[in-house]
């Protein structure tokens, strides 16, 4: 059902082939610019393009083909929003909004010390 969209194109069976032939991990990401972000972290979609274009992405340093090219991300945040849906079935993303998205922009990450902290109520007005 993931892949309905692409019913009828040309690599359909080989994408249905690929998404059943063993175990694979879904992630929400979190960030205000997390569909670009992650598009970009991934790479063209092409693997040979991004092979040359962008060797040091994902794609362009695991991907095999264009099918199996290791990765996938959501092209829109609308899209993001029924992929969500469709993995996570109980994520109510409008309570996460409300209630738990405030909660995260109380945190500071530290890239030195590889942990997230939390801003004290001055830090957290200003930012």
């Amino acid at each position: 059902r993931f892949c309905r969209e692409h019913a009828g194109r040309f690599f359909y069976q080989r994408l249905v082939e690929l998404m059943a032939s063993g175990p694979m991990w879904a992630y929400i990401l979190a960030h205000e610019n997390a569909v670009p972000l992650w598009r970009s972290l991934m790479g063209p979609t092409k693997v040979f393009r991004a092979r040359h274009s962008h060797p040091d992405s994902i794609r362009g340093a695991y991907g095999l083909t264009d099918t199996r090219n290791t990765t996938h991300g959501s092209d829109s945040p609308a899209s993001a929003s029924r992929e969500i849906a469709f993995f996570f079935p109980e994520f109510d993303e409008q309570r996460w909004y409300e209630q738990d998205e405030p909660r995260l922009r109380q945190l500071l990450h530290s890239a030195e010390e590889r942990e997230h902290r939390a801003l004290r109520a001055q830090q957290a007005q200003v930012t």
